[in-house]
């Protein structure tokens, strides 16, 4: 049945997936492999355009976005600075690896706005190079082998990282590459040490000391963290979990590799998810944002580090693709929209509205069990209503999914665990709209649930 809805923002006017949609996308699957993200598997839209917080498909049909590719979109769609300063690139030129205008004043910029003592940038094309890269400086200066992640962390999928990858998304890959171990994240929700915050006093971190001690050669280079756990739904940890790691980290020699692929530049409400802790790591990975939708990617080190061999030698942390003329350009017309248009102080401001309107579904839905975030990276936790320790059914959060999608609202609903992370320059009137689109849905499941 059609549901055609029409509001300030959003607006459905065809079937979902409407017809042209459908057909591009079923001459898309004759020849793209498998594999491809589950919301677009899911939904089957296809794309036509969008501005700021706002995505049109080919039938006409637009979207309130809550998931700018997975926070890929800092600055949304058809920002009038982005395309004026890329096209003008483009324009000049848009390849090479020698130095540009834009790379220097990028490179200038990075280190100006980094944490502490990190003054130095090298760039790649894709999360995982640059994670890579960062496991190569840690390599280079601390002469050790090994590397410590945390349980439900995600990293990458390319095979120098899978080690690091604690979650199903490596089984059948096997084997893993050599000195890569994991450890218990501070999800305090679900605490597998079965402790309780902030009695435990960091517990979870008292025990990687056993884990070093009878798993490892005792050859940590750097443990890999990311300050909010993203692909596991948006796991804040407690203040303090990062500064007790780096504690133990300067203890024994190690460095702390904090990955800011997701919680980089603005997106946790501070430019920088580790600055929620006051921590300055010794290697900061970037991506997704950074490049507000072009790939561009990175790491960040100070002085010392990252002059360390062989990283430091000729060619040694370079890429073909990473920083080249119209990916430098990307990035710094990015970064400076952040800075100048306020887009970190909005994106605490609205993650707030949000975060607040939000929380209020706990108490109206039963089948919430929880709602947290940090700016605009928001998560929420569904669970069985009649077993609480159990995740709700995936067969329900698909019918949440595509509700949602017929009302005009995209977002990662498809899990029990919900991540939302809109463009940085989405509005309180913009989110408010979609959180009402969320609120009728929910409504519409505690309902059949009920039944």
């Amino acid at each position: 049945m059609l549901n055609k809805t029409k509001r300030k923002y959003s607006s459905i006017v065809t079937e979902i997936p409407g017809k042209k949609s459908l057909e591009i996308f079923n001459e898309e699957q004759k020849y793209i492999a498998p594999g491809t993200q589950t919301i677009a598997t899911s939904s089957k839209i296809v794309t036509a355009k969008g501005e700021g917080a706002i995505i049109e498909d080919v039938d006409g049909n637009r979207y309130i976005d809550f998931f700018a590719g997975v926070g890929v979109a800092s600055l949304g769609y058809n920002h009038p600075k982005y395309v004026k300063g890329f096209s003008e690139q483009l324009a000049k030129i848009h390849v090479g690896s020698f130095t540009t205008e834009m790379r220097a004043k990028l490179v200038k910029l990075l280190a100006e706005v980094a944490p502490g003592d990190l003054n130095r940038s090298q760039f790649y094309s894709s999360g995982a190079e640059a994670v890579e890269a960062a496991l190569r400086l840690a390599k280079s200066y601390t002469k050790r082998t090994e590397f410590m992640s945390f349980w439900g962390g995600f990293h990458g999928k390319t095979m120098g990282v899978l080690g690091l990858l604690s979650d199903t998304f490596k089984n059948g890959l096997g084997p893993l590459p050599v000195g890569t171990f994991s450890t218990p994240y501070a999800n305090c929700l679900h605490c597998p040490l079965n402790d309780t915050f902030p009695e435990c006093k960091f517990r979870c971190v008292e025990f990687i000391k056993d884990k070093i001690r009878y798993e490892t050669t005792g050859q940590l280079a750097a443990f890999v963290v990311e300050p909010i756990q993203g692909t596991n739904g948006n796991v804040i940890p407690p203040k303090g979990f990062l500064t007790e790691l780096k504690k133990l980290a300067n203890k024994i020699g190690a460095l702390l590799i904090v990955d800011e692929m997701i919680t980089g530049f603005g997106r946790t409400g501070k430019m920088f998810g580790c600055q929620h802790d006051d921590v300055i790591p010794d290697i900061i990975t970037i991506g997704k944002g950074f490049g507000g939708g072009f790939p561009m990617t990175g790491l960040i080190s100070n002085d010392e580090i990252i002059n360390a061999k062989p990283f430091a030698n000729p060619s040694g942390s370079s890429s073909s693709y990473g920083g080249n003329p119209i990916a430098s350009a990307a990035a710094y017309i990015t970064l400076r929209t952040i800075i100048d248009e306020g887009l970190v102080e909005n994106s605490a401001k609205v993650g707030a509205f949000m975060l607040e309107k939000l929380t209020a579904f706990k108490d109206k839905y039963d089948f919430v069990g929880d709602v947290r975030g940090k700016g605009l990276m928001i998560g929420m936790e569904l669970v069985n209503p009649k077993n609480l320790t159990e995740k709700l059914d995936k067969k329900i959060t698909q019918v949440i999914f595509k509700e949602c999608l017929n009302r005009g609202l995209i977002f990662m609903g498809y899990n029990p665990d919900i991540r939302i992370n809109p463009p940085l320059v989405i509005t309180e009137e913009v989110a408010e709209e979609g959180i009402e689109i969320m609120d009728e849905v929910f409504q519409h499941v505690a309902e059949q649930i009920g039944n």
